[in-house]
This record gives C-alpha cells, sequence and structure tokens, in this order.
C-alpha cells in the first residue's frame, strides 16, 4: 500500500456551517456564546471537582475528564469556524485539516469509551455497592483512562493515514466546517474502499463495543432498582445514572446518525446540524446536565460561588 499523499492539495476551502453569507455574522454570535458557555461551564465543572476533596471518587473523577474532553473536542473545530465566519478567506491547510482530523477523531472516540467507563461506574456503584471501593479503585480508574486514551489515538492516527494516503484531484471544497471523515472521502479521487471498510469494522467496534457495555450496565442497573422495595429507594438511585443516560443519549444519538450508515445517504444539511450536536451541543449542556441533576456538585458549586462572593469582598 502506498502511505504517501500524492495530491498536490497545499490547502482546503471549508464551507462552514452554512452557505447563506448573510447569517454568517448571526451564526458567529450564536457560535460564540455555545463556545464561551461550554468554556465556563467545563472548566467550573474541572475546578470545583479538583478543589473539593469530598469529590474526589472514581464517579467525579471521570466526570472531570469528561468535561476536560468535552473542551478538547469543541476546541478542535469551533475556533476555527468562528474564524471563517467573518473571514473572507475560509480555507484551512491540508497538514492543519490533518491535524483537526486526527484530534478530533481521537477526543471523539475516547469520549465514547469514557461513557462506557462511566456506566460500568454506575453498574459497581449500584449492582455491587460492597465491592465498590475495592473493584473501583484509584489504580484501576486511572489505568482505564489511559488506556482509553491510548487506544483512541491508536485508531485516529490509522484513520488520518488512511485519509493521508489518499489523493485529491475534485473540488477542494469541504462541504463541512471542520475536517471530517466523510466529507473528505467524497472529495477523494482514488479508491476509498479500505478507508470505508474500516470505517464500518474497527470503528464500528470502538463505537458499538463501548455502548454495548453501556447497553448491559444498564439492563443490569434496571434490573437491581426494580427489586429496590421503596419508590423513593428506586428513585433516588436512578437518579444517581440519570444524567449519564442523558449524556449517552445526546452523544451517540447524533454518533450513529452521522457515521453508521451508506455514504449513499449523506446529507450535508442533516450532517451538519448532527455534527453541532455533538460536536457543541452536547459539550455546552453536559457540565449543567450533571451540575443540575447532581446533590454533590451543587452543593460544592454553592461553596465556591459563596468563598469567591467572599474574597472579593474581602
Amino acid at each position: 500500500m502506498e502511505w504517501r499523499n500524492e495530491t498536490a492539495v497545499t490547502e482546503f476551502i471549508l464551507e462552514g456551517p452554512t452557505d447563506r453569507e448573510e447569517l454568517n455574522h448571526f451564526l458567529f454570535v450564536v457560535f460564540l456564546v455555545m463556545y464561551l458557555i461550554n468554556m465556563l461551564g467545563n472548566g467550573t465543572m474541572i475546578s470545583v471537582i479538583i478543589r473539593n476533596s469530598q469529590l474526589h471518587t472514581p464517579m467525579y473523577l471521570f466526570l472531570g475528564f469528561l468535561s476536560s474532553l468535552d473542551v478538547c473536542i469543541t476546541s478542535v473545530t469551533v475556533p476555527k469556524m468562528l474564524s471563517n465566519l467573518i473571514s473572507d478567506k475560509k480555507t484551512i491547510s491540508f497538514s492543519s485539516c490533518l491535524a483537526q482530523l486526527y484530534f478530533f477523531v481521537g477526543f471523539t472516540v475516547d469520549e465514547c469509551i469514557l461513557l462506557s467507563i462511566m456506566a460500568y461506574d454506575r453498574y459497581v456503584a449500584i449492582c455491587k455497592p460492597l465491592h465498590y471501593i475495592t473493584i473501583m479503585n484509584k489504580k484501576v480508574c486511572f489505568s482505564m483512562l489511559f488506556a482509553s486514551s491510548i487506544t483512541s489515538f491508536m485508531h485516529s492516527l490509522l484513520h488520518t493515514l488512511l485519509i493521508y494516503r489518499l489523493s485529491f484531484c475534485k473540488s477542494h471544497k469541504i462541504r463541512h466546517f471542520f475536517c471530517d471523515y466523510t466529507p473528505l472521502l467524497q472529495l477523494s479521487c482514488t479508491d476509498t474502499s479500505i478507508n470505508e471498510l474500516l470505517l464500518f469494522t474497527e470503528a464500528s467496534v470502538l463505537v458499538m463495543g463501548p455502548f454495548l457495555i453501556i447497553l448491559i450496565s444498564y439492563i443490569y442497573i434496571i434490573k437491581t432498582i426494580l427489586k429496590i422495595e421503596s419508590s423513593s429507594g428506586r428513585h433516588k438511585t436512578f437518579s444517581t445514572c440519570s444524567s449519564h443516560f442523558i449524556v449517552v443519549t445526546l452523544f451517540y444519538g447524533s454518533i450513529f446518525f452521522m457515521y453508521f450508515r451508506p455514504p449513499s445517504s449523506y446529507s450535508m444539511e442533516k450532517d451538519k446540524i448532527s455534527s453541532v450536536v455533538y460536536n457543541v451541543l452536547s459539550p455546552m449542556l453536559n457540565p449543567f446536565i450533571y451540575s443540575l441533576r447532581n446533590r454533590d456538585v451543587k452543593i460544592a458549586l454553592r461553596r465556591a460561588l459563596h468563598r469567591t462572593v467572599t474574597c472579593s469582598k474581602g
């Protein structure tokens, strides 16, 4: 297989979230506000978890890592999109495009695996509470996070190299607001069958595998919850994983719609909307979903706010 990129392409043109120029400035304001809320919400969540010793547990370790990934995913794509929305030059260099693809895929797959780790954590906490401290010890938690990141970025490197080997002799205009896998494949004039095969096999395993872990974990969780006699006990137990369930639904729903369908059914407008969901909307909402539905986080946030107000007055 020839791994050298033989194309003369030095840059691509990013179409952006819309082809209607009159909406660009409005969308710039909207996405800028969403990006800033994302940074503020996830940054606050990370800070609160680090500063509160009561939150130094596996569940909050994973939650802090989730917030970090949400910041990274959005920061890989949104700043360039914002720049293009107010600039006449909407280009991205070939090397920058590959770098964007590499980090975006790596962080996104890492989040897929992390969500399955978080589901397993809730399964152990609810179904095996007496063994929780032993099973989810600090060494195990950090080992899972490390393995998740290594696996994700090795996967990302493979797919980035497969894109690098392609030649691009069609239009150099990417019909998207960032360098994503499917839009790049559409621009290639060489055989992309290997890329598509790996997308539906190896990539499917790395996305569907974690999803099956989540599904199986929730089956056992629901079975355990139904055995609880009091309705208040059932509600309290389920509330500990309801936030995670909402986040999984948002994230995986848009991922499945975007990638796990035949290339022939590719729809530019629908895929852009789906990308906005898992690229911008979901990372922005995640800290609020967890903070509004988690008593410990709300208490920690109140304490942090109280300390900030006290310091400012002093």
